[in-house]
């Protein structure tokens, strides 16, 4: 068993107005959730020193125990180096009885270095950041021996809150700036990414997670990923980057089910939230991006894999000065498939794609034509309005030529241009679906009924 924990950890390291429903949110910091218990205990990811006589404090009534950084050594004075407090508070904490909180001081700020908090613990941990945590500054900082794909790592954990009106500030500035990250080439082209950069939280291989109250700003790359997790609570963030910050992602998730995602403010230099492959059952409500590349589904199917994604809902949001709105996207020769989403009750402002279904996407021009996709159907957009930037039609559904998009049901869509005379007219093609209201502009262009063939299955094996 160790040696597997130990493989699965390298794989791990080399690999805006918002509605009122807000406001009754707010009221509600703290939860309580079921936490299942496992009596087994991992090794730390690192040997830790040992703490100079830490000291605990207990609440007679509830019997919690506070594991404060600062008892186990940690200075908070923003320089020196606090990963090993960190590591034993953590360890102690997961090996205790009852549930305790790790606490992250208001009125101090901790420098930590990539680190894996891992588990499983003996009971539920609440991750009590008041105070401010961040990383070295920049790239030249960074530990030769630690990884630079991520930051913070919480690896195998049932049954923990990360939460608190702190900040967790991912530095990430002169990471942005270094010459191998995206910029915009002359023709307005993206130049790709060649270089690693450091996702701020990463979640890994949990359960029974919640995500709420904290401000986490400035990541290097991605904000907050989930991957292979289950029975995730994401509420109350602010995430902040500014829009010119590439890969940027506010919220990222993969293989990842039953997610919520709600009542959140985030703006960011790429997309808003992210769904990759292998997401199911993702409720997103009351969401507001401004700026952002806006909330979607992929990209799916790169290099050929198989993606499955279905039971998506995302409501009652806010889609502000951004590049897309609502959008799925897809690689051509994947397969797999999209399915039963709906997108209701969003309000779009100044946004240059409102809706979008790619599955012909690309980062370069010189992608190859291939047959094979990943299928797209049973998808809802209701009660979607605002205005869109003239540079591009305001929905867009550009579907692959052997297998079409099928079930597109368009109902109350009403988007308007915010500079110009002229309604643009939308774009389709290979997009079978139907209009249940007039919408505007009119999608005169989608084909009626089911295509009679298809290259390959609507489930294509999901």
């Amino acid at each position: 068993m160790i040696l597997h924990r130990i493989l699965i950890l390298a794989c791990l390291f080399s690999s805006c107005v918002s509605f009122p429903l807000i406001q009754d949110k707010l009221n509600s910091f703290t939860k309580q959730k079921h936490l299942h218990t496992i009596s087994r205990i991992s090794l730390p990811p690192d040997p830790a020193p040992e703490a100079v006589s830490p000291s605990y404090n207990v609440d007679s009534a509830s019997s919690i125990t506070t594991f404060n950084v600062q008892s186990f050594g940690a200075i908070g004075d923003g320089v020196t180096d606090d990963t090993q407090a960190f590591k034993m508070a953590w360890d102690t904490a997961c090996q205790a009885e009852k549930s305790g909180i790790l606490l992250v001081p208001k009125g101090h700020s901790f420098m930590i270095q990539s680190t894996i908090f891992t588990g499983p613990c003996k009971s539920g941990i609440t991750f009590q950041i008041d105070g401010t945590i961040m990383p070295p500054d920049g790239p030249d900082s960074w530990p030769i021996k630690s990884s630079k794909k991520q930051w913070l790592v919480f690896y195998r954990i049932n049954g923990m809150s990360l939460q608190g009106g702190g900040v967790i500030d991912g530095r990430g500035e002169k990471w942005w700036n270094l010459p191998c990250k995206p910029h915009k080439a002359p023709n307005g082209d993206s130049l790709p990414s060649v270089c690693d950069s450091p996702v701020a939280i990463r979640f890994f291989m949990s359960s029974n997670l919640t995500v709420q109250g904290l401000k986490v700003k400035n990541s290097p790359q991605f904000h907050l990923r989930f991957d292979g997790c289950q029975y995730v609570d994401i509420e109350l963030l602010n995430i902040n980057s500014p829009a010119q910050s590439p890969n940027t992602d506010g919220i990222h998730i993969e293989n990842t089910k039953n997610v919520k995602i709600y009542n959140s403010v985030i703006s960011n230099g790429d997309d808003c939230v992210s769904i990759g492959a292998g997401c199911h059952n993702v409720d997103i409500r009351n969401i507001t991006c401004s700026p952002s590349h806006g909330i979607s589904i992929g990209s799916l199917g790169i290099r050929n894999s198989r993606a499955c994604v279905s039971n998506i809902t995302v409501s009652d949001s806010v889609i502000k000065h951004s590049d897309n709105g609502v959008r799925i996207k897809t690689w051509q020769g994947g397969l797999g498939s999209v399915s039963k989403v709906t997108f209701h009750n969003i309000y779009m402002d100044t946004v240059r794609n409102p809706i979008i279904i790619d599955q012909f996407y690309c980062l370069s021009k010189n992608c190859p034509n291939q047959t094979s996709a990943v299928s797209i159907s049973d998808i809802l957009y209701s009660n979607i309005k605002g205005t869109y930037d003239v540079r591009s039609p305001p929905m867009r559904f550009s579907c692959s030529d052997s297998l079409p998009c099928t079930n597109l049901t368009l109902s109350e869509v009403e988007l308007l241009p915010i500079k110009a005379q002229v309604v643009s007219n939308p774009f389709c093609w290979n997009a079978y679906g139907t209009m249940q209201t007039l919408t505007i502009p009119p999608v005169f262009c989608l084909l009626e009924g089911i295509p009679q063939s298809m290259q390959q299955s609507d489930s294509a094996g999901c």
